[in-house]
């Protein structure tokens, strides 16, 4: 299969879909493999490197688009890059579709197969392919809720960690789970007077039983997230509904009642946010203030730890990308049924459920899509 990978052009991505190591693997299981020129510059990886470890180098986006049959990415493909994808083509990437209608509809009339990293999902329910962009997107919340709340960006000038006699910044996440967990750890690293709601018992259990002392745990009901996020510092949503349009859990009403120049930093912003006015941001203007309360809602945030990311992120889609190349889309979803919950779009149909029911499109079934 010929598997091509075009430099990735969203605001501030400096992440690249395929490192010079899966270009590699890729070249060894008899795949030729087109890297745009620059690519990997992001990630400190050259032409050389992609062109040492087998592949070819292009001159532009355009012939792997055109030429290549499996387009691997990162980042959803943008408007002008949507208008280049064709029926018969797999798209292998982040695509978060159900706050997106745009992108659906291109997706849908270009009868591409679209497989989004983000619905793969693993044992018990899991999604291994999100799971890694998770973990950095939720330590790195607490790294730019610091930031944002130094009075210099518009917050209310508190010190996470406090200092001897001066109490600590109280931060409140709101969901347990791989970016919550993430979030909370690296806030209570920093000594901050953390507490973490969630919905789900055993979730709290587990929360509770390895943070002990350091971190308080609460039930997430309206009183309980009411008063958590009133007294917040700093407020990070991390919650996900797979596939879905992320709940919106603070309303405007509840921001009102925020301190000044507290913030809030919305990990859920890829699926529409958790936050009532939450609206997506970039790298290059990352901040805006609403009602004095400071929103944090880059759509990207792993992708300003590039090298971390795209590491971290090719650990876990590289197999999966070798098994599509391997064996066809189509044989490779029908003998793993957990990559088969990553197909969302193919060939004017959605087969995501999720994506059809939010976006109002008839559901195709997988099993029809993969007869």
């Amino acid at each position: 299969m010929r598997v091509g990978c075009p430099k990735e052009i969203k605001n501030h991505e400096y992440r690249v879909g395929l490192t010079p190591e899966s270009a590699r693997e890729l070249v060894t299981h008899g795949h030729e493999v087109w890297i745009e020129s620059g690519a990997g510059l992001g990630i400190g990886a050259s032409d050389e490197s992609y062109i040492e470890a087998g592949a070819k180098i292009t001159d532009g986006p355009d012939p792997i688009f055109a030429e290549c049959e499996m387009v691997v990415k990162v980042k959803e493909p943008q408007a002008v890059e949507r208008a280049k994808l064709r029926e018969g083509q797999v798209l292998y990437t982040y695509l978060h579709l159900a706050p997106d209608p745009e992108q659906t509809s291109d997706l849908v009339k270009s009868g591409v197969t679209a497989i989004a990293y983000e619905t793969v999902t693993g044992a018990e329910g899991s999604l291994p392919l999100l799971k890694p962009m998770s973990q950095v997107a939720g330590r790195m919340s607490v790294q730019a809720g610091a930031t944002a709340l130094e009075k210099a960006h518009g917050g209310r000038g508190v010190l996470l960690g406090g200092v001897p006699g001066v109490m600590p910044a109280k931060v409140t996440v709101i969901g347990g789970g791989v970016v919550g967990f993430n979030a909370a750890q690296m806030a209570t690293g920093l000594a901050a007077d953390v507490t973490i709601l969630d919905r789900n018992p055993e979730v709290l259990e587990k929360l509770a039983m390895h943070f002990e002392s350091r971190a308080k745990t609460r039930f997430s009901n309206l009183s309980n997230l009411q008063e958590a996020v009133c007294e917040a510092d700093l407020v990070i949503g991390a919650v996900l509904i797979p596939g879905a349009a992320a709940p919106k859990l603070v309303s405007r009403d509840l921001l009102k009642q925020m301190q000044p120049g507290a913030v809030l930093v919305d990990v859920a912003i890829d699926q529409g946010g958790c936050f009532e006015t939450s609206k997506a941001t970039t790298h290059a203007q990352p901040t805006y203030v609403v009602d004095d309360v400071v929103h944090y809602c880059v759509a990207n945030m792993p992708g300003a730890v590039a090298r971390t990311s795209t590491y971290a992120l090719n650990n876990v889609t590289l197999p999966h990308a070798l098994r599509i190349a391997d064996l066809g889309w189509k044989k490779a979803l029908r003998s793993d049924p957990h990559l088969a919950e990553g197909l969302n779009v193919h060939a004017g149909s959605v087969v995501y459920k999720a994506v059809a029911e939010e976006l109002g499109y008839d559901h195709l079934p997988i099993s029809e899509a993969l007869a």
